[in-house]
């Protein structure tokens, strides 16, 4: 755990002390911050979200012991340290039986309190690297992580080599191939493990919230903020925030991304003051970059801050030797979720799965798996079981006419054509909308009013 995320209360009616101990424990670099009894430590226990809470036991208006239970029975998970007169210890222990970490008798030296806040902070970080390795190990069972291509494998290495290190990192690669999987990949094998991994699509969230969204505002900022509030930046202190499809991102947000990125800050939307952050970006994207800087849709030094690191997720037609490993994997998956203990492939199917091209790459596999398996009943996958594009059978009435029976309207011609068409945009697209729109070549409120149109929103 950073040093610098970890936030620590000092709660004590003894101004002087409360002065020694902050001094103390700002030098070792953590965030400070005091309250002078427990009701003042409540409300600012709600504000500053604290790690750790250094409370003294006997205090006017609202002791320790009391503050403690309000604490715990408010949902607040800090670590508390009772801090107590020498000879009052079986109070400190009593605190302990409450739920309190630790205790530590007055008067102490400095390193005294050094020592167990530090253990605290200790303690908190191995617990959550337990966590973090658990998540991990589901995480690199994931579909998108599976795989033994060499051009996998040299993603995955180089995600490996730049986690220990705080560097921005691009993900590209087509929709589907797993970017948020190798994104996360990244986050856990990173110092910053223990903190929170946040992840937002740039594409998924209207324009007109997604600076609020981003940086945070205050009360009063627009219509409808009734309360400050937050944003991810400062959810994500600490660790990790992932921006997927930063390349949706409109261009005027681009230029305060950057000073975020550069100035480590962030200033929440009608606020005044900027706030620090302590977060390592990793961006992701579908599209070319560098063609969409050559176009002015993006800014050239914002792709440059971002690009510090390029780690690229090849498509499933291009790692092909990987298919039957992903299917097998897949069937296993679905097979529990769906209780079908007896879920199999057979030979013919998975040759069938290794021959298709896959434009929805893993995510689109995944699906076509699941659905084989639905219409198999739980038993063995058969090629008869896959998706017609994929096992080379005659579309389903419907989704096709050959052109000695088709429908010689053109207008209900060209109704099932545009249907399909969109239909299949927004499966490339895993669902965005924003870049549907580009590659059908429409405007994005004209495919709104299509998707409605044709019940493609469901």
């Amino acid at each position: 755990m950073i040093t610098s995320a970890v936030r620590v209360l000092v709660v004590d009616d003894e101004p002087a002390l409360r002065h020694t101990v902050s001094r103390i424990l700002a030098d070792e670099g953590y965030q400070v911050s005091t309250a002078a009894d427990g009701e003042e430590a409540l409300t600012t226990a709600a504000d500053v979200r604290p790690t750790i809470i250094l409370c003294d036991l006997r205090m006017p208006r609202l002791g320790g012991l009391e503050m403690l239970e309000r604490y715990q029975a408010g949902g607040g998970n800090a670590l508390v340290i009772a801090m107590t007169a020498y000879g009052d210890v079986e109070t400190a222990i009593g605190a302990m039986q409450r739920g309190a970490y630790d205790y530590i008798a007055k008067p102490f030296h400095a390193e005294e309190v050094v020592l167990v806040v530090r253990k605290a902070v200790e303690r908190e970080r191995l617990l959550a690297r337990v966590q973090a390795l658990e998540s991990a190990l589901e995480h690199r069972q994931a579909p998108g992580m599976i795989g033994a291509s060499r051009s996998l494998r040299d993603a995955l290495d180089v995600a490996r080599k730049v986690a220990r290190y705080p560097s921005t990192v691009l993900v590209t690669g087509e929709s589907g191939t797993g970017k948020e999987l190798l994104a996360r990949l990244v986050h856990d094998e990173s110092p910053r493990a223990a903190a929170a991994f946040v992840a937002v699509n740039c594409g998924a969230i209207p324009e007109s919230l997604l600076e609020s969204e981003l940086f945070g505002h205050v009360r009063g900022a627009f219509t409808g903020a009734v309360a400050d509030r937050e944003g991810l930046f400062a959810e994500a202190e600490g660790g990790t925030l992932f921006l997927d499809e930063i390349g949706e991102l409109p261009f005027q947000l681009q230029v305060k991304l950057l000073r975020a990125l550069q100035e480590s800050e962030v200033r929440p939307l009608g606020g005044s003051a900027a706030r620090r952050v302590d977060v390592r970006v990793i961006a992701a994207t579908n599209r070319n970059l560098g063609e969409e800087v050559a176009e002015r849709r993006f800014r050239e030094d914002l792709y440059y801050r971002i690009n510090v690191v390029s780690i690229h997720l090849p498509a499933l037609r291009d790692r092909s030797e990987d298919i039957p490993v992903l299917a097998q994997h897949f069937v296993r998956r679905y097979g529990q979720l769906l209780a079908m203990p007896a879920a199999d492939i057979s030979p013919e199917a998975v040759s069938a799965l290794a021959r298709h091209s896959w434009p929805g790459n893993v995510r689109e596999l995944e699906n076509a798996i699941e659905r084989a398996l639905v219409l198999a009943g739980g038993g063995t996958v058969e090629v008869a079981h896959l998706p017609w594009i994929v096992n080379g059978e005659q579309p389903p009435a419907g989704a096709s006419r050959s052109s000695t029976d088709a429908d010689l309207s053109v207008k209900r011609r060209v109704r099932e054509l545009e249907r399909s068409l969109i239909a299949s945009a927004l499966d490339r697209t895993a669902g965005n909308r924003t870049h549907a729109a580009r590659l059908l070549d429409l405007s994005h409120r004209a495919l709104l009013y299509k998707i409605r149109e044709y019940g493609l929103g469901t």
